[in-house]
């Protein structure tokens, strides 16, 4: 499903670098807002937000949540999507309550994959009580697929459960993760022919995968995610300075590609994303 611009989502912070080790990461809640007002003015629409605790720590704490959800609304009109992930070490219980912040969205994992060193558990039981869920309180899920086997579960999601809040399936190919899907144009065309029909769909490259898997995106008529929380470098030897320079490298590509950036009042029609401002 193509579409006349190029939704790009910033995803910030993450869950796994350290503060110490990438000293531009926005960890503090005023580091996230300037962040968050820096990349929409360079052409983000949706921001996906971990948080962090007072030692820089990734945390699930509702009462920060809730703060967060509320700064980026009144600073902003970027469409705010908490991550029902977490970090890999939190509980299910936890992650379910990411929705009693009441952001416009959230991330869906739909299965469990290797995540480097680590596992990222996402079980069937679990993915489908975070689906039900998103329907009962009107968020909007974006379905995150790290392998073949995540679009086999959306299916079966949707065939069980029906459609999402807001009517609309959007998708974040996550590639490039070691234990997942490989971050190149060969897979990113056999993910896409995988989807529901009617789906949109971002793509997200880890690493090194960065710049192919974004470059093929735009070549298939896919929108974008970028950010610190899926790459630290900007190009070979040299750090990312802040997320608003990675949402601008993504911004001139839309516009030579002739899908310039979407503004978020644009994706949330797309999206099917109410305004709760």
């Amino acid at each position: 499903m193509r579409t006349d611009g190029t939704l790009i989502t910033v995803a910030t912070t993450g869950a796994e670098s350290e503060k110490a080790a990438v000293p531009a990461l926005p960890v503090t809640l005023d580091e996230l807002v300037t962040t968050a007002k820096d990349c929409a003015a360079a052409g983000a629409a949706v921001i996906h937000v971990h948080i962090r605790d007072e030692q820089a720590k990734p945390t699930l704490d509702l009462g920060r949540l809730n703060e967060t959800v509320r700064a980026l609304r009144d600073a902003t009109d970027l469409i705010v999507q908490l991550s029902t992930g977490g970090a890999v070490t939190d509980s299910f219980d936890r992650r379910l309550a990411v929705l009693d912040a009441g952001p416009d969205a959230c991330s869906l994992t739909c299965g469990t994959v290797n995540f480097g060193d680590d596992v990222f558990m996402n079980p069937w039981g679990f993915v489908r009580e975070l689906y039900a869920r998103t329907q009962q309180v009107g968020v909007v899920p974006e379905f995150e697929l790290f392998d073949f086997g995540h679009i086999a579960t959306l299916h079966r999601l949707l065939a069980e459960l029906g459609g999402p809040f807001g009517g609309h399936v959007h998708c974040d190919l996550v590639m490039g993760v070691p234990g997942g899907m490989p971050g190149n144009a060969t897979t990113l065309v056999q993910a896409v022919s995988a989807l529901p029909p009617g789906a949109t769909w971002s793509a997200t490259g880890i690493g090194r995968t960065t710049l192919p898997v974004m470059l093929a995106a735009m070549a298939s008529g896919g929108h974008l995610r970028v950010g610190m929380e899926d790459t630290i470098t900007f190009s070979r030897g040299r750090p990312v300075a802040s997320n608003a320079e990675l949402v601008e490298r993504a911004a001139v590509l839309a516009e030579l590609a002739q899908r310039p950036a979407m503004s978020p009042a644009h994706a949330r029609t797309m999206l099917g994303v109410p305004d709760h401002r």
